[in-house]
C-alpha cells in the first residue's frame, strides 16, 4: 500500500494538531508534517492527541511546502467548497480510488491550509490536484482535524491495485516547471499575454500524471532548445 503524508501549513491551534495526530493513528497512518510557523505543541496537542503521543513526537517540521512534498508522487491541496467557481479534482472517495493505484514505494501528500484562511494561490499551484469534501452550501467549512479525519477514513478503506508506473516526484516535476517557464519567458511567449497563463500549463501537466521517464524526456527537449538558442541554431 502507498504511503500517506498529511501536511499542515502553519496550523494556528495546537489542539487541532493533536486531534489530527489522533485521526491519523485511528486509521493506521503515521506521517505528519508541519510547514512554517506553528504554536508550541505541548502540552495542549498531547491532550488532544489522546494516545497518539508517539505520532506527535515524530512530527516533521519544515520551512516550505516544497520541502514537505519534494519526494511525494501525488500532491493534492485540500480546499473548501465555499465560493468555488471551478471544479476540484477529487472528493475523498475519488481520491481514495486514485490512492489505490499508487505503488507501495509511492507517497500521496495531502495538504491542508491555515484554519482561518486556507492555502494561498502559490501553495495551491505547487500541488498537482485539488480535493474538497462535499458539504452543505449553507455551512461549507469544516474544522481542520475533522476534515483530515474524513479523508483518512476514506483512504483507509481502499484495496491497493497499483499501476506499475514510476511517477515522477514533486521535486522533479517542479524542476520541469521552472525550466519550462524560464524558457517560455526567454522566447517571449508571455509578451502578448499574462504570465499567469502558465498556471494553465501547470494544470495540463498535473492531469497527465507524468512518470519519471516522461519528465526527463521533457527536460531533455528543453535542454536541447536552450542549447540551440544559445548557439544561434534554427
Amino acid at each position: 500500500m502507498a504511503s500517506l503524508r498529511i501536511v499542515l501549513i502553519e496550523p494556528q491551534e495546537a489542539g487541532n494538531v493533536g486531534a489530527v495526530a489522533r485521526a491519523l493513528k485511528n486509521f493506521g497512518f503515521g506521517d505528519l508534517c508541519i510547514v512554517g510557523e506553528h504554536p508550541e505543541l505541548l502540552p495542549v496537542a498531547g491532550w488532544w492527541a489522546s494516545g497518539a503521543d508517539d505520532l506527535l513526537a515524530s512530527v516533521r517540521t519544515v520551512a516550505t511546502l516544497q520541502d514537505a512534498v519534494a519526494d511525494a508522487h501525488l500532491t493534492v491541496a485540500t480546499t473548501s467548497m465555499r465560493g468555488r467557481t471551478s471544479p476540484v479534482t477529487f472528493t475523498p472517495k475519488t481520491l481514495a480510488q486514485r490512492f489505490a493505484s499508487l505503488g507501495d514505494d509511492q507517497t500521496l501528500a495531502l495538504v491542508f491550509g491555515r484554519e482561518n484562511s486556507g492555502l494561498t494561490r502559490e501553495e495551491l499551484l505547487l500541488c498537482q490536484h485539488t480535493a474538497a469534501i462535499p458539504t452543505s452550501e449553507r455551512f461549507p467549512t469544516m474544522n481542520l482535524a475533522q476534515a483530515v479525519c474524513v479523508f483518512c477514513y476514506e483512504l483507509s478503506l481502499i484495496e491497493p491495485s497499483p499501476v506499475e508506473r514510476a511517477l515522477a516526484d514533486a521535486a522533479l516535476v517542479e524542476r520541469l516547471h521552472q525550466r519550462a517557464q524560464t524558457l517560455l519567458h526567454n522566447v517571449g511567449f508571455f509578451d502578448s499575454g499574462p504570465e499567469h497563463i502558465y498556471d494553465d500549463l501547470r494544470a495540463m501537466v498535473a492531469r497527465a500524471d507524468l512518470d519519471e521517464r516522461e519528465v526527463k524526456i521533457a527536460l531533455g527537449i528543453i535542454r536541447q532548445i536552450e542549447w540551440a538558442l544559445a548557439h544561434g541554431r534554427r
